[in-house]
Parts: structure tokens; C-alpha cells; sequence
């Protein structure tokens, strides 16, 4: 087994943010934050922090008359976060493994 835990997806808000995006095309950067539970400013650092690495476009756009932001995995966002859950779900299974054979 070789878990790859991704250290730039693994904090909980951005596991938050990449579970989301990875149901959806694009979202709101308003949307996002109340599906969250986060400020403004702590969604914008994690956003930013996804972007720096590719793993997230972010786009701005007039939308009833208010400058928007819409964020989007990348391909490489999604590949990425798909491997990550593939190591946590192995995580799991290992972790589940040696718990019944400690019995």
C-alpha cells in the first residue's frame, strides 16, 4: 500500500472546498462560503492556496452588477483529489485492518 496523503488538499477547509468542487462545474465564491461554514477571508486564503498549485481556477465576472468570483478544479485539481481520497480510504482500511487483528 502507498498512501499519498496530498499536504495541499489535506487541511479540513480545504477538503471541505474540494469535496464541493468536485460535484459541481463552477460555484459562487458566496455559495461556497455559506455550503462551508467559513469567513470570506479564510475561504479566500484556502482558494488562493488551491490556485497557487493548479488545482484551482479562479474567475471573476460582473454578475447582477457586483463583481463575482466563481471557483473550479482544475483537471489537475481533480486528479488530485481523487488520489487523495483514494489514499484516505486505503488510511482507513489499513487503520480498520490492524484494529480486528489487535482484537
Amino acid at each position: 500500500m502507498s498512501v499519498a496523503i496530498d499536504s495541499v488538499l489535506h487541511p479540513p477547509a480545504r477538503l471541505q472546498i474540494a469535496a464541493v468542487l468536485a460535484r459541481v462545474d463552477d460555484i459562487e465564491f458566496a455559495t461556497l462560503r455559506d455550503i462551508i461554514g467559513v469567513s470570506d477571508s479564510v475561504l479566500s486564503k484556502h482558494l488562493s492556496a488551491l490556485s497557487e498549485v493548479g488545482y484551482v481556477r479562479l474567475q471573476k465576472a460582473k454578475s447582477e452588477g457586483r463583481q463575482r468570483t466563481w471557483a473550479a478544479f482544475t483537471k489537475d485539481g481533480a486528479i488530485a483529489f481523487d488520489r487523495h481520497m483514494t489514499a484516505l480510504r486505503e488510511l482507513a482500511s489499513l487503520a480498520a485492518e490492524m484494529a480486528v487483528a489487535a482484537e
